[in-house]
Formats: C-alpha cells, structure tokens, sequence
C-alpha cells in the first residue's frame, strides 16, 4: 500500500510538472495555493465521513462562512460607519438578542414552576414570537440606517491580519457546526443530509441578503493577503514575472504549513485511542453505545472539528482570490466536488483525502482549457472538410469539466471501489 501511495504521488507530481511547463509557473502556483485549501476541505470533510460516517452535504455552507470571516476580520476598517450612529443601533439589536435569547432559554426550563404539556409548549412559542419581534424591532432600523448612505452602506472590517481571519473563520465554523450537530444530528444519515443541505441554503440565504455585513451580492474586494503582494516586491525592484512567483510561492508556503500542521495533528489523534472510538462508531454504533460511548456526543465533536478545517479552507481561498462574492458560491463547486475528492482519493484516509483534493482540484481547472484546445482543432479540422465550424467552443468547453469529472469518477470507482489510497487500519494482536 506504501509503494502505491508513493507511486500515485510520484504521478501527481509529473501531472503538475507537466502542467506547469503548458499552462506557466504563475498559472500553476496559483492553482497549487486553491488546492492546498481545498485539501484542507477535504480533511474537514474526511474526518466527518471517513471516520465518523457523517453525511455532510452543506459544506458550501461552512465555506461562505469561512470567507465573510476573513472579510470581516481584515477588510479595512469602515470610518464613515463607525463615525455615525450605526454601532449604537447594532448595539441595541444585540442587546435585543440577548434578551430574546434569555426570554427563550427561561421559557424552555418553565416545567421548573409547574408548566408542564401543551402549557410549556404554548408558552415557548410564544417567548420565541416575542423575542423575534423584538430583534427585528431594533435590527431592521438598524440595517436601514447602515445601507444608507449616512451609515457608509455596510459595516466595513476591522483592519486586522488575515492569519486571525482564517482563525475566525475556524471558530465560527465551529459555533454554527455546534448548533446545526445539536439539532440534526440525531436524524438518520439520508435525512441529515438533507438537513445540512438546508442549513447551508438557510447560510447562503443569509449572507446574500444582509448587506448591512456582507455587502449581499455587491463584492468585497481586495481582501488583504497575509504575505507580501506582487505589488510590493515590485516596489522593491523586482519584475513582473519574479513578483508574480515570489508572492504565490509565499502564500503557497503558508498555505502548506497550515495543511501539514492540520495533517500532523489529525493524523496523531486518528491513530490513538480517540481514533479507535471514532472507528467503533462509524462501523456500529448500536455496539459501542453498548459499550458506554457517547455517541452523539462523539458525533458531535467531530462534526465540528471537520467544520473548523472547512472554515479555514473558505477563508483561505477568499484571502487568495481577494474577493468575497456570496453569488459565486455553487454548490457543484463548493459541495460536490468536495465530495469527488474524498472518494476519490480515499475515504478514511489522511493523505488519499489531500491527493484526491490536488488530483480533482488540477483535472477540474486544465480540463476547460485541454476541452477548447481539442474543439478548436477538430472545428479547423471540420471546416477544412466543408462540414462547417463548432459553434459556442467556450461554452462547450466549460461544459466539458463536469464531463471530464464524471469520466474520472467512473475510472477510479470502477479500479479503486474503496478510493486510490484507501484507509489502512492496523489490526491488533
């Protein structure tokens, strides 16, 4: 299994050679840094599936989260806003929270002074109706005021390094893994997929629509890197091509220390006793619930580990294309290939989750340009004959990459049914 690892990675890496020698070192840098994040994604994704068997299917979800974090964190700070009486309103709409949040809390332990039935249910209904009135009652005002012109149209960020964006976006990734895992995690797999697939429109729905924070659709850019930009070693008297090479081999390095530590630190767990649990429980957890697991809470926790991996990945990637676009998250792009990837390279297994991610990632992003190149000679090759030219090429090209993705799919399931570098698990005794 060693040699077939080392053979496949020895493969990636002529196909990225090869690639760069085609496509150019800046084209493949910047394809190299998106599939270090999106291998990050995938060990998110790995963890939740792999070792705990959950179905996620609301990972665009974690991402969008993951980029409105480093948006927010280290966008530059929006004076016109925090010159004006918007922090005093949003401040009032996060007190309004609170108390609805306690009102709410306080109606659920009612049983505690003899409510009991229908009346703790009527009386929890209807905490929630007057809490979300109340909320609304401050926040609507409030996010009126902001998108105006006297409130500077939105909040702005806060000035801060990116490094701290990408923490941010772990850690809300966390929160919002926390709660959706409470309420759905007792579903059975189909229906937690479908419930995470719902979360994560109820996310995608939310980040579009609160301009106020997000801008909605208007875009957000530049977001800052947290290396140097070409800009800046250009300043310093280096060229075009040089500063091009020098700021993506930076970011690409950063990139890579944070996989290798994410690679290290899951790896040491999976392959201790917590590693040993999490397996008992994906294969049958009616018998380790027997043996006096926690499953639910095993599942919990590691649902939002996966989640914190995938809210870095979205921040990274937004901190690298230094734009944050709510529209340009799809779910083909953002859910299913995620998906391909971990398959692909090996569910349950640490490195057959980063080699799908770089084998998909690159396939996915050469095959529009390979699909216009073969189009455009047989459309000269058509025309030659009198058959006539093919029409829409770039539009078929694109096309193409879902084509190419399914092929690849079918290949590897049909060779490797358990993933090109499926999980090994070393049995004791």
């Amino acid at each position: 299994m060693i040699q077939r690892s080392l053979t496949l990675f020895a493969g990636l890496f002529v196909l990225i050679l090869v690639i760069g020698w085609l496509m150019g070192l800046p084209f493949t840098s910047s394809r190299l840094v998106e599939a270090a994040a999106y291998s990050l994604i995938a060990l998110g994704l790995n963890i939740q599936w792999g070792y705990g068997g959950l179905f996620n299917f609301g990972i665009m979800g974690f991402l969008m989260l993951g980029g409105f974090a480093v948006t927010f964190i280290s966008y530059p700070v929006n004076p016109t806003f925090w010159g004006s009486d918007g922090p005093l309103m949003l401040g009032r709409a996060l007190l309004a929270f609170a108390a609805g949040a306690l009102l709410v809390i306080a109606a659920r332990k009612s049983d505690r002074i003899g409510l009991r039935g229908g009346w703790k249910t009527f009386v929890t209904v209807l905490a929630w109706f007057v809490a979300y009135c109340l909320y609304r009652s401050q926040l609507d005002p409030a996010a009126a005021y902001i998108e105006s012109a006297a409130g500077g149209g939105w909040v702005g960020g806060l000035g801060a390094h990116p490094i701290l964006g990408w923490l941010f976006g772990g850690v809300l990734a966390a929160v919002i893994a926390f709660i959706v895992g409470k309420i759905a995690l007792g579903l059975r797999t189909d229906y937690l997929a479908i419930a995470t697939i719902g979360i994560s429109e109820i996310i995608r729905a939310l980040i579009k629509n609160m301009d106020w924070l997000t801008r909605g659709t208007l875009t957000v850019s530049p977001i800052p890197w947290p290396t140097p930009l070409p800009q800046d070693y250009q300043a310093s008297g280096s060229d075009q091509f040089s500063s091009l090479l020098l700021a993506r081999g930076g970011f690409l390095l950063l990139a890579l220390a944070v996989l290798a530590i994410a690679l290290w630190l899951i790896s040491r767990a999976y392959s201790g006793p917590w590693g040993r649990m999490m397996r008992a429980i994906r294969d049958n957890h009616i018998a380790a619930a027997s043996m006096g697991k926690n499953v639910t809470a095993r599942q919990l926790e590691i649902f939002v580990f996966g989640s914190v991996l995938m809210g870095i990945g979205g921040a990274m990637l937004v901190s690298f294309t230094q734009i944050f676009d709510p529209s340009s998250y799809q779910p083909i792009n953002h859910t299913f290939l995620i998906w391909v990837m971990v398959i692909v390279g090996g569910a349950g297994n640490n490195w057959g989750a980063v080699f799908g991610a770089v084998l998909i990632w690159l396939v996915w992003i050469i095959s529009e340009p390979l699909s216009k190149v073969v189009f455009d000679f047989v459309s000269m090759w058509s025309s030659n004959f009198g058959w006539g030219a093919i029409p829409d090429i770039e539009a078929r090209s694109a096309q193409m990459r879902v084509f190419v993705l399914g092929l690849v799919i079918t290949i590897a399931l049909r060779f490797a049914p358990r993933g090109l570098i499926p999980e090994m698990v070393k049995r004791e005794g």
